[in-house]
């Protein structure tokens, strides 16, 4: 599995609140029962045998553990609650495991620590704009993109810079 399943987990909390060519962004939340983590498990092809309250809860735990190590408020540690393990596959190798308990969630806890060791993690961002924080892939030659999409994020904040040192 690659990142663009765990940038899209992390989108699953939409903090987006501004106003684009007329059409308002509002923050939501996809994650809100049970049925819909199922759903959403579901739609991406990870398993969701026996779903319960604890599974939305610890749902919601990864998500905020790695949506605050990846805007860089807590250390890659943050997610010790979420253990690992090393176990053989089938053929033999092994291979890092991870039991949150939630099958599907494995599968992004197990993506990240993977990740993490091959230094794709620090591609993964939370946009800068103060109104949006949409999780991107950083595709950036450098690696110091800090905006979701420069066309609306970017844009937004060079012309507010633009037009304060304008107005002084």
């Amino acid at each position: 599995m690659n990142l663009v399943m765990v940038e899209q987990f992390l989108n699953t909390l939409d903090e987006r609140t501004f106003s684009r060519h007329g059409e308002n962004h509002f923050a939501a939340d996809e994650l809100t029962s049970v049925d819909a983590l199922a759903a959403w498990l579901e739609a991406h092809g990870l398993p969701s045998p026996e779903l319960s309250d604890s599974s939305l809860a610890t749902a919601l735990t990864l998500r905020a553990a790695l949506r605050e190590v990846v805007a860089g408020d807590a250390p890659t540690v943050g997610l010790l609650g979420f253990p690992l393990r090393m176990a053989p596959d089938e053929s033999g190798e092994l291979r890092l495991v991870a039991d949150s308990g939630v099958a599907g969630l494995d599968v992004i806890i197990e993506t990240v620590a993977v990740a993490v060791a091959s230094g794709r993690w620090s591609r993964l961002k939370l946009c800068a704009s103060t109104d949006c924080h949409w999780a991107f892939y950083d595709t950036s030659r450098s690696g110091g993109g800090r905006w979701c999409s420069m066309e609306v994020c970017g844009n937004r904040h060079k012309t507010r810079t633009y037009r304060r040192r304008r107005a002084e």
